[in-house]
């Protein structure tokens, strides 16, 4: 088994193409693991008797787990052996889906939705483990090469968890992402070498660490800040966008929805663009690019009559720009974080992800009232705001 010394981040080899497959579908699988929910929570709180008042549990609930794995156990990647790490991550993600694909009353299946999230963050450690493989010329390419299968996971999981419970039910969904993480973890047991961080802090002063990380690195706070404008946006735009397709304009069923959803796979183009671009040292225009395409994604869908066809096309095309702006920019930061030092990486990434997950959040909220408030209008108006206030930030850089 190779070991991979984290402080010389394959700086004398190259990382295979096996691997980095491997590790963009490890991610696309795992990270999928936190969408299912999203198209089922109807069917989910009428099978498990949850009122409506609380069925936005179920995706709550998987939320809350992922971000408490963002701050708790992802930077544990600058002090434990990734890939055990990784493999550990995952078998609990694999345990808790098994829970819920069983669950038959609303605390069971919510405490397993609560454990999915923790090991769904298995995802952020990859990622930065796919950063320690790669020489330095080439390691945007390799990060945004895996942060595609991110994306397209992340993209696909709505859909094939639409169509598996059409045909099947919720819990079948649950089962067969529970059987394939078992499987990815032997997988990855034995395809992954190892990679052995250098850091000798306790688990403590590695948490406390952190605060210390986030006032002196410039470079994290400005990466975080810009993606946080784009992810708010984004979350947003994905929040409300079901809502005005299947209201009077458009009177969209869910699988329309569930169709319209695939148009934004197409922004899964922009990851490998956006680190091949950041390795040639053209981030600081590129990010301006990813905040006026994002921002104009949204300008876009105020062209033609609300549920027109030009209005649909106009929407499609929303959707391409937006999750294309969104994902090259989060190539980018990542890109810009994994020069500091690999003994840090994985707590960098850790308050990066924080940071933007929660205006994610915190965007899903602010479109969920603007829409109910003022419609699609207030909605686009606010979502193409976020980026443009990117953009000011990153006027002062």
């Amino acid at each position: 088994m190779t070991t991979i010394a984290s402080d010389l981040p394959g700086d004398s080899q190259d990382v295979s193409g096996w691997i980095t497959l491997l590790l963009a579908a490890s991610c696309g699988l795992i990270v999928a693991n936190l969408y299912y929910a999203q198209p089922l929570v109807g069917p989910i709180a009428a099978d498990l008797g949850l009122s409506p008042q609380l069925a936005g549990l179920i995706v709550t609930m998987t939320q809350i787990g992922y971000g408490a794995g963002l701050l708790l156990i992802v930077p544990l990647g600058d002090l434990v052996e990734n890939r055990r790490l990784v493999i550990a991550v995952t078998g609990l993600g694999a345990l808790a889906l098994a829970g819920a694909a069983l669950s038959s009353a609303p605390l069971p299946f919510l405490l397993a939705s609560l454990l999915i999230g923790l090991g769904s963050v298995a995802v952020q450690i990859l990622i930065p483990y796919a950063g320690h493989l790669a020489p330095h010329a080439v390691r945007g390419r390799v990060v945004g090469n895996v942060t595609t299968g991110l994306m397209l996971g992340i993209m696909l999981a709505r859909p094939a968890a639409s169509f598996i419970a059409a045909v099947s039910s919720w819990h079948v969904v649950y089962g067969v992402s529970a059987a394939t993480m078992v499987v990815l973890c032997l997988v990855l047991r034995r395809s992954l070498p190892v990679s052995e961080p250098r850091t000798r802090l306790g688990y403590g002063k590695l948490l406390a660490s952190m605060v210390h990380l986030a006032r002196t690195t410039p470079v994290l706070r400005r990466r975080a800040l810009y993606q946080a404008g784009l992810f708010g946006a984004f979350s947003l735009f994905w929040t409300t966008v079901p809502m005005e397709l299947a209201g009077p304009n458009f009177r969209f069923s869910q699988a329309g929805i569930a169709l319209f959803a695939l148009a934004g796979v197409a922004g899964a183009i922009a990851a490998p663009l956006a680190g091949r671009i950041a390795d040639r040292g053209w981030t600081r225009p590129a990010t301006a690019f990813a905040m006026l395409l994002t921002a104009g994604g949204f300008a876009l869908t105020r062209f033609g009559e609300l549920g027109s066809p030009l209005s649909l096309a106009a929407f499609v095309a929303a959707a391409i720009a937006i999750d294309f702006g969104v994902q090259a920019n989060v190539v980018l930061g990542y890109r810009a974080l994994f020069v500091l030092g690999a003994e840090q990486r994985s707590r960098l990434n850790g308050l990066y992800m924080t940071t933007f997950f929660l205006a994610g959040a915190a965007g899903s909220a602010i479109g969920g009232w603007a829409y109910v408030q003022g419609g699609w209008t207030l909605a686009a108006s606010i979502g193409g705001a976020l980026p443009l206030l990117a953009l000011i930030y990153l006027a002062t850089e």
